[in-house]
């Protein structure tokens, strides 16, 4: 006795569908694989499940793009690459091939691959780029060196001032001698006010002291 014929309609049962649907994706990709093998066939197969897992198969003796291009040419239909998606690939390959460029240039910076270069004129443009680069370098390095002078002088300033400020504090509360205070401060303040504007130049805190200077 032969099978009944089952009827084809959409199976209810979500269990006993995904059965049918798993065992009948195998079976139709197993065909376009003897197909393509015993008759020389150019075969690509997509399925999309309800769940939107894709599964394919292409011949290996082709491409889905080729199958595609022929496809087009033999249907007469339109084409699924519209002027949208072929402006987007000629960009691609735009920058694709401005990336390769400036990787090359930047070879020839780091002196790589100059043999390469057969014109004179090439040679001088990147002689001359190379000098505006280290010209450019050399005044940001002179630039680094005043400012660490400059922040290395405000410094010191902020030190003396400080070791002023300290020894004026120790002359107040009594822990050293008059005389050595009154030597020590009138020496700190000369060399604090010979680098000082006029109007921030420190004053001693004894009346005597500014007599005496």
């Amino acid at each position: 006795m032969g099978r009944g014929k089952i009827e084809i309609k959409r199976i209810e049962n979500s269990s006993n569908r995904q059965v049918t649907y798993s065992k009948r994706r195998n079976g139709i990709i197993k065909k376009a694989k003897e197909i393509s093998v015993l008759c020389d066939a150019k075969v690509s197969l997509v399925i999309l499940g309800s769940s939107g897992k894709m599964h394919d198969y292409c011949s290996p003796s082709t491409s889905l793009v080729d199958l595609l291009e022929n496809y087009h040419k033999q249907s007469g239909k339109i084409r699924l690459w519209d002027a949208k998606h072929e402006n987007l690939s000629n960009e691609i390959d735009r920058i694709k091939k401005e990336n390769d460029n400036m990787q090359i240039e930047l070879r020839h910076l780091k002196g790589e691959d100059i043999s390469s270069m057969n014109d004179a004129k090439e040679l001088v443009l990147l002689e001359e780029a190379l000098e505006n680069g280290l010209s450019s370098i050399r005044e940001r390095k002179m630039d680094f060196l005043k400012m660490a002078k400059k922040n290395e002088k405000i410094l010191e300033e902020e030190n003396k001032h400080l070791n002023l400020i300290l020894h004026q504090q120790e002359i107040a509360m009594g822990t050293i001698s008059r005389d050595v205070a009154d030597d020590y401060e009138q020496r700190v303040i000369r060399d604090y006010n010979s680098q000082m504007p006029f109007a921030f130049r420190v004053q001693p805190i004894q009346p005597n002291l500014q007599e005496r200077m």
